[in-house]
């Protein structure tokens, strides 16, 4: 079946009306795919949140991209064909929900309609913004820099502002943040307890509150 063609149309209409296309809720900390495995579908998030990360052969594991609702992702069988294999390890880093199609349907559709391509492309284009933010992130020596940063991109990309402040739309372990950021569950707790002393987060129920971004980024610029 073919997407439609008016210009009106978003992304999810454009993969949930695809054959072969299909909902998937995964449970947080479960894996999407692993490095390795066969690329034979494209999926756009539609709830939560997803981890992109590389696994090196040291066995250091590098987040590339924390992926919001709306974002495109699994797309390397579209640029490499069908037998290509999966570059990142994907993880649902809270439940997720996601519409998935196979490649095949979605380069059947690019072909018979050039806006379905751009699309993609400006789907793309975000994905790429994101991957540069987490790398800028993730260049900070001093791993308390490199929490706050991180605490930043989530205040932008998962923020919902209140009365007290920015709270980030996600319940984040300890641990899930340290992997994240390349660090340690002991490290963070201490590095948010520092962050809590000092007035410039709240935590309740493993959701942040930032009181103030721009005072959290000037603590630690």
């Amino acid at each position: 079946m073919g997407a439609p063609g008016t210009n009106t149309v978003t992304l999810l209409e454009v993969i949930r009306g695809l054959a072969g296309s299909s909902v998937e809720t995964i449970e947080r900390g479960k894996t999407i795919f692993f490095p390795g495995d066969p690329a034979e579908r494209v999926y756009l998030l539609r709830r939560g949140a997803v981890r992109l990360s590389r696994v090196y052969e040291s066995g250091e594991e590098i987040t590339v991209a924390l992926l919001r609702e709306n974002s495109l992702f699994g797309v390397l069988s579209l640029l490499t064909g069908q037998r290509s294999d999966r570059f990142y390890h994907a993880i649902a880093f809270t439940r997720v929900e996601m519409v998935t199609a196979p490649a095949t349907s979605v380069r059947r559709a690019i072909e018979q309609d050039a806006s379905v391509g751009l699309l993609l492309l400006q789907g793309l284009s975000s994905r790429i913004l994101q991957t540069e933010t987490m790398i800028e992130t993730l260049t900070h020596r001093d791993m308390s820099s490199r929490l706050v940063s991180f605490l930043l991109v989530l205040c932008r990309d998962f923020g919902v502002p209140g009365s007290e402040g920015i709270t980030i739309d996600l319940r984040l372990s300890h641990q899930a943040i340290a992997e994240a950021i390349g660090s340690t569950r002991v490290t963070i707790t201490r590095l948010l307890g520092d962050l809590r002393n000092d007035g410039l987060v709240q935590i309740d129920r493993k959701k942040i509150t930032v009181f103030d971004p721009i005072a959290l980024a000037k603590r630690f610029s």
